[in-house]
């Protein structure tokens, strides 16, 4: 991917849990933890989560081997295949259609929802990705894998951000086994999370219009603002260069590397989190048309 060979860049492949994608521990980990505290009782209990659309799956998935009922709350740009994966799962799904007024985006409007679920529905529980520090404490061993894999000789992990779950789990697990590893945040152009006015994004499960409770200001090292098109180039060129089909989040981390090569010293190493598989994205990142449409003729940056 990065021609000279100057360091070494490896990338741990999410794709491949139980759900398709990294938010399988997260889910699994929030509803462990409530199962255990006894917030929720198989046959009785409602789950109720927002999600653009991976952790809805691990969520359906989840909650279809507990014996529990789950609604799910996603918005329009939620693909068909998502929605059929959690109608297969038999969770409940709840279309919100309509933007925030202030922010121009569905997140805060899906939010919302699930509050006024939780308190209308009896018992129901709403696992709270954006604030349950078992979000975070899932991809702790997340971090362990890959300083395994690696003998321990990491010098930057790249990291796209959502609800900053993932950034936050390894970055604890770094600080406490006192690795000098660099962390860098990869976020959205049009995300709120480091503090810039939030725009409208085509690409779902990367930034986030609101600023998430999880967000530690102290998990990063550095930051890297990748735009929607950077996201589609990386994938696309993914696929030309490894034959590796990856989810739009991944791509923007490979353009962060792209972006920040001139500063990784030579000899390093740097390890990238692909949290899903390209498999989701066939009718946007993956599609032609959709990229003609959003972005025009650009297929000469990948090409070649």
């Amino acid at each position: 991917m990065f021609p000279g060979g100057h360091s070494q860049v490896f990338a741990k492949i999410e794709r491949f849990n139980p759900g398709g994608s990294i938010k399988d521990r997260s889910g699994l980990n929030m509803i462990s933890e409530a199962l255990r505290s006894g917030e929720i009782t198989p046959g009785r209990s409602v789950v109720v989560e927002s999600s653009s659309g991976n952790l809805a799956v691990g969520l359906a998935q989840i909650c279809r081997y507990f014996g529990l009922r789950f609604i799910c709350v996603i918005d329009a740009k939620t693909t068909e295949q998502n929605m059929a994966i959690l109608r297969a799962y038999g969770a409940e799904v709840e279309v919100v259609d309509k933007r925030d007024p202030a922010t121009g985006e569905f997140l805060p409007v899906r939010l919302r929802r699930v509050r006024e679920l939780v308190e209308s529905i009896p018992h129901a529980y709403s696992p709270d990705q954006y604030a349950n520090l078992f979000n975070p404490k899932a991809h702790e061993s997340t971090m362990h894998e890959i300083v395994e894999a690696l003998h321990g000789r990491l010098d930057f992990l790249f990291c796209s951000v959502s609800t900053f779950g993932t950034l936050r789990g390894c970055a604890d697990y770094i600080r406490r086994a006192g690795l000098a590893t660099k962390v860098v945040a990869v976020d959205a152009e049009g995300s709120a999370i480091f503090g810039r006015p939030p725009t409208r994004r085509l690409i779902p499960g990367h930034g986030a219009s609101v600023r998430p409770a999880l967000m530690d200001p102290g998990a990063a090292d550095d930051v890297v603002h990748v735009s929607d098109l950077d996201c589609v180039v990386f994938c696309r060129r993914l696929v030309g260069r490894e034959a590796i089909l990856a989810g739009g989040s991944s791509g923007a981390t490979l353009a962060a590397v792209d972006k920040m090569l001139p500063r990784i010293p030579r000899g390093s190493v740097s390890a990238l989190i692909f949290p899903d598989g390209g498999d989701r994205y066939l009718k946007t990142i993956y599609s032609d048309d959709w990229v003609r449409e959003n972005f025009g003729e650009v297929s000469h940056l990948w090409k070649g």
